[in-house]
């Protein structure tokens, strides 16, 4: 490989990491993989996590990025994790609206206010 494709790999773990996605090399590739080129040439390929999994990692970012466990936070904040939850499409995920209010440790109706509250409608 050449230096070039090296430090596109570099470049984009980073990325991949924050998506809960793994790095691999361009042979590994496998189905729903993602392979990535560069001046022409297969340099990486990314294997996507599934959306399941990704509800919990963004849960734990948002943890580490707090410094507390969710369920400690206000409920300012709270609204807020909320939102960004939204945001990223957390709600159309099956079971979404109970993993989060778990976290969170209020009920699935709280999420449902805060979402009310957020779109005017409460």
């Amino acid at each position: 490989m050449s230096e070039d494709a090296d430090a596109f790999r570099a470049a984009i773990g980073p990325l991949v990491d924050a998506m809960g996605g793994r790095l691999l090399a361009p042979d590994e590739a496998e189905g729903d993989d993602v392979v990535l080129s560069w001046e022409g040439r297969p340099v990486a390929a990314v294997r996507l996590p599934h959306l399941a999994d990704s509800l919990e990692r963004i849960l734990a970012d948002l943890e580490r990025r707090h410094g507390m466990p969710l369920s400690e936070l206000d409920r300012r904040t709270k609204q807020s994790v909320v939102r960004a939850m939204e945001a990223r499409g957390a709600f159309a995920l099956r079971h979404g609206v109970e993993t989060v209010a778990a976290a969170l440790g209020v009920s699935r109706f709280t999420v449902y206010n805060y979402l009310n509250r957020e779109r005017g409608g409460g």
